[in-house]
């Protein structure tokens, strides 16, 4: 039987203590001890922790400093971005966000996210956070949302548009795409309507494809039911996008709750077993890359 590899989590939520529950249902954040027991159970080394600072997507919020500190305390768990809002600093499209990165990233930070803002993505704000983190080298995770209001996210339209603009005016940046409305592009047939969902079914390359072709500086977080969807719908369409584009594909899981529980681990393992997943492929997706990533933040 084939050795199965460790992996590491791209994207996992956490909080120091449990505290107020969601609004849509009677739970709370993973403690740091259960999210250790998921990855014992799920085959996972270590986690990339996303503080959760924005208001737009929060129920307890979570400060940069408490990441910090989960990340000091169980260091052999995690990893960690730190997180910006857009309007931090003074609410302005020439804040200097490198003052802050630069804090973050002599604190062990690996990158920047998830942002959520509700903005658009070409707004000033979001351009001139964009920039900031290019300059300093920092990845960021970015959740996408298709309106300001009612949604959490940086908005774009069907078909990707302002993302494919970040895209070309930061080329530097790397960008870990993440969230339904990025990962139900996958396929030529999303509509208005859909984009939002978790299609099902065979996979015809639609704008998704057509980005990651054209912008090396997009990689794939491959985290909770978006990702993990957009790659197990379609079997043999998930196996070539993993061929494809394997040096910038990124195992993750998006642990919130205690109770969550996301397939791909599995999945991945088991077509490796099959021998229908290259073992290269299976050790960068699940592996490789991302301790590239995090080694190569200065």
């Amino acid at each position: 039987m084939k050795k199965k590899i460790k992996k590491i989590d791209i994207h996992v939520h956490t909080r120091s203590s449990k505290s107020i529950t969601r609004l849509r249902d009677d739970t709370t954040y993973a403690s740091p001890k259960e999210i250790r027991k998921k990855y014992d159970d799920w085959g996972i080394e270590k986690g990339v922790i996303l503080p959760g600072i924005m208001n737009e997507c929060g129920f307890h919020i979570q400060s940069n400093e408490d990441a910090y500190e989960l990340y000091k305390k169980y260091s052999d768990t995690f990893y960690w971005f730190c997180n910006l809002h857009p309007r931090m600093g003074k609410n302005s499209p020439d804040t200097d966000f490198s003052h802050f990165l630069n804090y973050y990233k002599k604190l062990g930070a690996k990158g920047v996210g998830e942002l959520t803002a509700n903005l658009y993505f070409d707004d000033p704000l979001t351009l001139n956070l964009f920039s900031h983190c290019e300059k300093c080298e920092m990845p960021v995770t970015i959740h996408i949302a298709p309106q300001i209001g009612g949604y959490y996210g940086l908005v774009d339209d069907l078909g990707l548009p302002r993302l494919e603009k970040v895209l070309a005016t930061f080329p530097k940046l790397k960008i870990l795409g993440h969230s339904q409305f990025l990962w139900s592009e996958i396929g030529s047939d999303v509509t208005e309507k859909t984009r939002g969902q978790y299609p099902t079914g065979e996979v015809k390359p639609g704008r998704l494809v057509y980005l990651f072709e054209n912008y090396e500086n997009l990689l794939g977080d491959l985290s909770a039911g978006s990702g993990g969807n957009a790659i197990m719908r379609d079997e043999e369409f998930g196996l070539w996008f993993l061929e494809k584009f394997q040096d910038r594909l990124y195992f993750g899981t998006d642990i919130c709750a205690p109770f969550n529980y996301f397939g791909l681990s599995s999945w991945l393992d088991a077509k490796y077993e099959e021998g229908k997943l290259d073992e290269q492929v299976y050790k960068k997706v699940c592996r490789d890359n991302a301790l590239k990533l995090l080694k190569n933040t200065k």
